[in-house]
């Protein structure tokens, strides 16, 4: 839509915000107050934000610098800056800076620094979010991996071990934000300490808020200090610490029809605290960002509306409690810009919103909840719709159709039409000097020359006593108003172009290795200083007929006798038939990513756990353990009834029942139990209950163990639990090696001749091989799309490792195209590492498709 009628641009919102009335907003005492030199610069309170004394509803779009290349930076601020949002929130991650123990980067695309400085410059605000914990589908959460080496060290806790290594991150970046405040020559108006600290079990949250807090104050950061919550436990994500501003973030169901009340609700609860609703992460639809704005938000940050990459090994592994779930290269969750670039529809629902804010200024910044109106529909929409007293007079309603056909609805005793999948935020009894708009059924863009309307559906104005609906597209003058319909704007999509490369040449080298020694037991990878990488693992032992591997992760290609079985478990224990096998072990164990969250189904999904063969075993022998369970607490009287394993028969469905027996293994062991559903109680001897759940039904037990007990729900339906004892036998005597990500990419942008081959392109399962690939010179990025099954495929270019992709049989992966690498514009070369994997296919890499973007 070009910005015709006299229209504010939402990208640079003039002074004035327009004719209406009342729009001077009284300058408040901040609940919430910070202060650069003794200049009030940003202030919170029940009311919302004011920036430099302006109130502003804030509208915030996340991009990340990390994931993106250094020579885009300008051009997607730019582009945020278009779609009318006025901030953009970025995470800092600390492990993309601290490289290894001690050694910091803030130089190429790690110089955040000049990330933020190009943001002021384009005029944009910036939500700073240090961490030191960010989650963001990063690896790790973006805690160091080497945090895990030492037991002792608690993660997000209170605990002087972790406080100290968090200082160090700090001590780096702090100060590079305090310098870029706003008020301090910078765009930084907030500072997000911690991230969803609520879904985390954090024995003192007010001790380790504080200690953040304090850290944050005493290098200088005058700007509010906020921390999210994400699930609405604000004590949880806070600790209720003052000086520590508690924001939501809400993840709703889009359709759902009470949204608006689980918002209000919020909004209420902070309002009563004298703070705003500050909405730090939220759905991406501008439909449901328009019902948060009217349920009172003053902060509107969807997550990720403009995409990104994971280059290299920075995605996490295991999201979302699917559990076992990557992450792929491409990071897109299908906001208004996709990870190449591309403006998206959502876009030009960004600039409309937008244009709303500008048209309504600081009367909608500064305004308070209003008792609800009846509003009838015949389609689908809010259980209670959420209203707004705007300042200086008027109100505007919220009326989202959350169906898919257009339909009509009555506003204050007014029949309107509504488009579908639409929330047009509609205003109710607005002064216009000398009348008065009664209703105006849909978004208000511009009132310095009459008032612009956007809408696909026809409008329907009240002013004075005249009623009118008024064609999309058409001007008529209503009680001397020029009223102006123009239908929503449209995004132009460019399509893809297929190109081709040139010759495929296969290099006669592999990369080197690290070695890392002989050890007794299989060591992590982080132990032996690759946080990021690979190694291998090898083991020359008698085999019994079956091998148990306890805690491999993250992909594990293990060739037993020549035999390769890929493991992808997230470190669940493995239990494989090696019957007539003999020979060495070899495995390839690599690092797809830390945990980002904290999932205790699977050994690799709790935060901080470490990569690494795990431990492997000879099975020695195999016993039954179903049946002489004594069955605790459930029997009228002694003696107590010996049962088979949830073999209980009782009315009491659902209660929990425990099952002892005694044991006696000789040497170390396994129980394995199969038929988990739900999650079961085991107690070794006097020890601590551990949870065993479906997606890893095994406990470890050592040698001595006397006593096993098991507490499971009754289910008499349910078939019951079956259960077997492992007694085992350690493999001993890993000879190892390593390659970490810097020795993986200086071998990958090291030239050399190779032999040129034609696709198809075989491999044996476990096998690896290095392509360097000729592209074509183009001023546009590249898409590259193998096609293949059962390979994993390492891209690297310019110097960079792209990331990664699976072809064939696989774990499953989420946050944009799995299939793909994208090379950036002005990136060179293209080089391939494909490796084997053993599955239901021959490993194959077909052909390598390229498309522009």
């Amino acid at each position: 839509m070009e910005p015709g009628h006299g229209r504010v641009d939402p990208a640079h919102p003039a002074d004035d915000p327009g004719v209406l009335p009342g729009t001077a907003v009284p300058v408040r005492n901040g609940h919430q107050r910070r202060e650069c030199g003794g200049q009030v610069t940003v202030e919170v309170d029940a009311r919302g934000i004011r920036i430099d004394g302006d109130a502003q509803v804030v509208l915030c779009a996340s991009l990340f610098y990390f994931r993106l290349p250094r020579e885009q930076w300008r051009e997607r601020l730019e582009q945020v800056r278009r779609s009318g949002y006025t901030c953009v929130d970025v995470y800092l991650p600390w492990n993309f800076h601290e490289v290894s123990p001690g050694q910091w980067s803030f130089e190429g695309r790690r110089d955040v620094a000049a990330y933020l400085d190009l943001a002021f410059e384009l005029g944009l605000h910036v939500i700073a979010r240090p961490g030191p914990y960010i989650c963001s589908e990063w690896d790790g959460g973006a805690l160091p991996a080497w945090l895990g080496l030492d037991p002792a060290l608690g993660v997000r806790q209170n605990e002087p071990q972790y406080l100290a290594q968090v200082t160090a991150w700090f001590d780096q970046v702090l100060p590079i934000i305090a310098a870029r405040q706003q008020g301090a020559g910078g765009a930084v108006i907030m500072v997000q300490l911690e991230n969803e600290l609520d879904f985390f079990d954090c024995a003192d949250r007010p001790g380790y808020l504080s200690a953040l807090r304090d850290q944050a104050v005493a290098h200088g950061i005058d700007v509010p200090l906020i921390a999210c919550s994400g699930q609405g436990d604000l004590f949880g994500a806070t600790g209720n610490v003052e000086g520590v501003v508690p924001a939501c973030n809400f993840y709703p169901n889009d359709d759902s029809p009470f949204v608006e009340e689980e918002v209000r609700r919020y909004a209420q609860l902070l309002a009563e605290r004298g703070l705003p609703l500050l909405i730090t992460e939220t759905n991406r639809r501008h439909r449901t960002l328009r019902r948060m704005l009217a349920s009172g938000a003053s902060l509107l940050a969807p997550y990720l509306q403009s995409s990104g990459w994971n280059f290299g090994y920075t995605p996490s592994s295991g999201n979302w409690g699917r559990p076992g779930n990557f992450m792929s290269h491409g990071y897109d969750f299908n906001g208004y810009v996709s990870s190449t670039g591309v403006e998206r529809p959502e876009y030009a629902e960004a600039q409309v919103l937008a244009w709303v804010l500008a048209a309504l200024g600081p009367r909608l910044a500064s305004a308070t909840p209003g008792e609800s109106i009846e509003v009838v529909t015949d389609f689908p929409t809010s259980s209670s719709h959420s209203v707004l007293e705007l300042d200086g007079g008027g109100r505007l309603v919220a009326v989202p159709n959350l169906g898919s056909d257009d339909g009509q609805a009555i506003v204050a005793g007014i029949p309107v039409a509504v488009a579908a999948d639409s929330c047009p935020l509609m205003l109710l009894d607005l002064p216009l000097g000398e009348t008065t708009l009664r209703l105006a059924s849909a978004d208000l863009m511009d009132s310095r020359q009459g008032l612009l309307f956007c809408s696909s559906v026809p409008v329907t104005v009240a002013i004075g006593n005249t009623t009118e609906e008024i064609p999309v597209g058409s001007s008529r003058t209503v009680e001397g108003v020029v009223v102006t319909v123009e239908p929503p704007p449209e995004v132009d999509t460019p399509e893809a172009t297929d190109v081709q490369h040139g010759t495929v040449r296969r290099r006669t080298s592999a990369a080197p290795s690290t070695p890392a020694g002989t050890h007794e037991l299989a060591p992590t990878l982080e132990s032996l200083g690759a946080y990021r990488g690979r190694g291998t693992y090898t083991a020359t032992t008698d085999l019994t007929d079956e091998l148990l591997v306890v805690g491999a992760a993250d992909i594990v290609d293990l060739s037993i006798g020549g035999r390769v079985h890929t493991l992808a478990g997230f470190g669940a224990t493995e239990r494989i038939d090696v019957r007539g096998l003999t020979g060495e072990l070899r495995a390839t164990v690599e690092i797809w990513g830390h945990a980002n969250f904290d999932d205790t189904r699977l050994p690799s999904l709790r935060l901080g756990a470490l990569r690494g063969l795990g431990s492997v075993w000879n099975v020695v022998e195999t016993h039954d353990l179903s049946a002489l369970w004594t069955v605790d607490g459930h029997w009228a009287g002694d003696p107590a009834p010996l049962r088979s394993l949830t073999g209980w028969s009782s009315t009491r469905i659902g209660t929990p029942i425990t099952y002892s027996r005694a044991i006696a293994p000789d040497r170390p062991a396994a129980l394995h139990l199969d038929g988990v559903r739900e999650p079961v109680a085991v107690t070794v001897d006097d020890g601590q209950p551990v949870t065993v759940h479906a997606e890893n039904p095994w406990v470890m037990l050592p040698a001595g163990t006397k006593q096993l007990s098991v507490t499971a729900p009754h289910h008499p339906t349910s078939g019951g639990l079956r259960a077997e004892l492992l007694t085992l036998s350690p493999i001993l005597d890993w000879t190892c090696a390593v390659q970490d990500d810097e020795l993986l990419t200086a071998f990958a942008v090291r030239r050399e001749s190779g032999t040129e081959i034609e696709l198809p392109l075989t491999l044996a399962p476990g096998a690896e091989t290095w392509l360097d690939v000729e592209l074509p010179t183009l001023e546009n990025g590249l898409l590259i799309r193998p096609d293949g099954a059962q390979v994993r495929i390492t891209g690297w270019a310019s110097g960079e490792c792209l990331g990664r992709v699976w072809l064939g049989e696989r774990p499953a992966f989420s946050g944009g195209d799995p299939d793909v690498l994208w090379i950036p514009p002005g990136w060179s070369g293209l080089t391939l590492l494909v490796q084997g994997v053993a599955g239901p296919a021959t490993p194959e890499l077909r052909t390598i498709g390229i498309e522009t973007t």
